[in-house]
């Protein structure tokens, strides 16, 4: 066993510890801020972290970082990467290696407000994962059931998640 999933196994331990002596213990809280530059893009802190955004020139930006949508489906992926490993090493599934790749369909006529019939998110996602390793197929699928059930960006994507937006005028 790596020492990357042998630390999966030690933390995943450590959390339901925590958990057990204190269910207080299982409520996060993540935290992002945006400040708005040029014509449509922002910097968006996480943490002790930055991230730059922007939009192509078709949606009136200058294409010098990856759109939110494009952060969007990072954040799938990766979340997807780390649920597999999680998970994985939670059913003592083999996993050698593990890639995913997305695609989405956005009309931006519904961002644009030029048909309210039309959403403005994407209309479907595509995902594929590439998993190599020794299991069979069936074990894998067993894995990728798990996953679907408990990736957190997913789970974001496929319920509805109260959004409470408050207005603060300066």
């Amino acid at each position: 066993m790596s020492t990357a999933l042998s630390h999966l196994g030690t933390v995943t331990s450590a959390t339901r510890e925590a958990i057990d002596s204190d269910p207080n213990n299982a409520h996060a809280v993540f935290r992002a801020s945006a400040i708005a530059h040029d014509a449509v893009a922002s910097t968006v802190t996480l943490g002790k972290y930055s991230v730059e955004v922007d939009e192509p020139p078709a949606l009136g930006g200058e294409n010098t970082a990856a759109n939110p949508v494009e952060y969007y489906l990072a954040s799938l992926l990766s979340c997807q990467v780390v649920t597999w490993r999680v998970w994985a090493d939670k059913l003592g599934i083999a996993v050698d290696d593990i890639s995913a790749k997305a695609e989405g369909d956005l009309d931006v006529r519904g961002f644009f407000g030029f048909d309210d019939d039309v959403r403005p998110g994407f209309g479907e996602v595509r995902v594929v994962v590439t998993v190599a390793g020794p299991e069979t197929r069936e074990r894998y699928e067993e894995l990728q059931q798990a996953v679907d059930a408990h990736c957190p960006v997913l789970d974001l994507t496929r319920n509805q998640t109260p959004v409470r937006t408050t207005l603060e005028t300066v």
